[in-house]
């Protein structure tokens, strides 16, 4: 077990094991499936992370061999003895669902299709996807094929119970889901939009241009996000600080409270009862500090202080 102390909180011994059950709230990271899926759960009660997110294949790949019975029964025997859930995926970053070019983007659609297959056989819930790219072809047919391939996918696993949560992005390059009504035009044009949810990534609101640091602009932020896709639709969150300035529409992520976000736009976050329900995912740098504490677990807990100070 990986056992850090962090300046200001009790000893391992003292301190309790997952969040205060007065926050009803729970963190957790994205960590890797190297060497088997349930190595995953292995990390992510090591860290004493309440949730967690992963990868259902390798995400570098467009295809992967089929799940192999001896993992899934390794993994729901992982999962059964541990207190981490929900669980979530992400979806390969290859797919491009916005594609100009017909034969990627019948590639996309077959790799999210055996994605979202993957994780039913793996009891998890939601997947999460970046919209994609229109690559020169503009925006609007960006998110017309947005749209016509979530509908086939969704097609194809008609009888899946698994929700495909469409990420808001940075707004970098040609992405289309920079914007909250980009996600409201794609999720208005589908046929399918009870299958459809958002994963609201603080980094790239925030390089977009939505402030989320002071309170009016926190509070701004939201009723536009509710007014365009509602805050019900919102189910995780990736709770990453930004090393770019706000509206930047670079997405690169920073430690919490580290970057140009800082702590007092976590702690809005987390003391907004409307998102409570929702997973709070770390997706922050991996690694160690120079005092050898690990970074996920260093963010874990300062989400936590955060978190109990909002209550």
């Amino acid at each position: 077990m990986l056992q850090v102390a962090w300046p200001g909180e009790p000893s391992r011994r003292r301190m309790p094991k997952r969040s205060s059950p007065t926050t009803r709230q729970r963190f957790g990271a994205h960590l890797s499936i190297a060497g088997g899926l349930h190595k995953a759960i292995e990390a992510a009660e090591a860290l004493r992370c309440d949730c967690l997110q992963v990868f259902v294949k390798n995400q570098r790949q467009w295809t992967a061999p089929a799940l192999d019975p001896n993992d899934v029964r390794r993994w729901t025997a992982a999962r059964r003895q541990a207190d981490v859930e929900p669980v979530v995926a992400h979806a390969t970053y290859l797919v491009n669902l916005a594609s100009p070019e017909r034969d990627k983007r019948g590639r996309s659609i077959r790799t999210l299709v055996d994605e979202v297959r993957r994780c039913a056989a793996l009891k998890i819930g939601d997947l999460i996807v970046h919209p994609g790219w229109h690559m020169g072809a503009g925006l609007e047919r960006g998110i017309a094929r947005v749209a016509k391939s979530l509908d086939e996918v969704c097609r194809r696993t008609a009888n899946s119970r698994v929700r495909i949560l469409l990420e808001t992005m940075a707004g970098q390059g040609s992405d289309v889901a920079g914007r909250f009504e980009h996600l409201a035009d794609i999720i208005s044009r589908t046929a399918s939009s009870r299958r459809l949810a958002v994963c609201l990534d603080t980094c790239h609101v925030f390089a977009a241009g939505y402030e989320l640091r002071t309170p009016d602009g926190y509070a701004e932020t939201m009723a536009e996000l509710d007014r365009h896709v509602g805050l019900r639709r919102v189910r995780c969150i990736h709770v990453n600080d930004a090393k770019t300035a706000l509206g930047s529409r670079v997405d690169r992520h920073e430690h919490v409270g580290r970057g140009r976000l800082g702590l007092r736009a976590f702690r809005l976050l987390l003391s907004d009862p409307r998102l409570a329900r929702c997973p709070r995912i770390l997706e922050t740098p991996k690694g160690k500090d120079d005092r050898e504490r690990d970074f996920d677990a260093l963010n874990l807990a300062r989400l936590r202080r955060l978190a109990r100070r909002s209550d």
